[in-house]
């Protein structure tokens, strides 16, 4: 297994853990977190640029209940790791439930820190889930 693949598989593991420090600390200074997004305007996706910016995103999941968060493949190229994840969650506010296969793309820098990330996600059923 690659560096990458393991870092990724780390930070995976510290999200369990609730432990937020250990996901920045593998993170580089001027991470950019949801880049490239233009969809709509869901807290979640908010593009945030900054290693001191991305607290902000974990803060936000506190609206959710998280029934299932399952990343069970790595796939690997071009300094980039792709990871399918099983989700289901429940919008607290509103009590609707999501089930998505949601991929995320982590890009690394040359040192192993991570330079980008994003959420592939269904935004339609998280914006029809969290409207009243």
């Amino acid at each position: 297994m690659s560096k990458n693949v393991n870092a990724v598989k780390a930070i995976y593991d510290a999200f369990g853990k609730g432990d937020v420090p250990a996901i920045l600390s593998r993170l580089a200074p001027d991470v950019e977190w949801e880049h490239d997004w233009g969809g709509e305007t869901l807290g979640w996706y908010e593009p945030r640029r900054g290693r001191d910016a991305v607290p902000a995103f974990f803060g936000t999941l506190a609206d959710f209940e998280f029934a299932r968060f399952e990343p069970f493949a790595y796939l690997e190229g071009d300094n980039m790791v792709a990871v399918p994840v099983r989700l289901e969650l429940v919008v607290k506010a509103s009590g609707k439930r999501i089930r998505d296969l949601e991929m995320h793309l982590w890009t690394f820098r040359v040192d192993g820190q991570v330079a980008k990330f994003r959420h592939l996600v269904d935004t339609l059923q998280f914006s029809t889930a969290t409207r009243p």
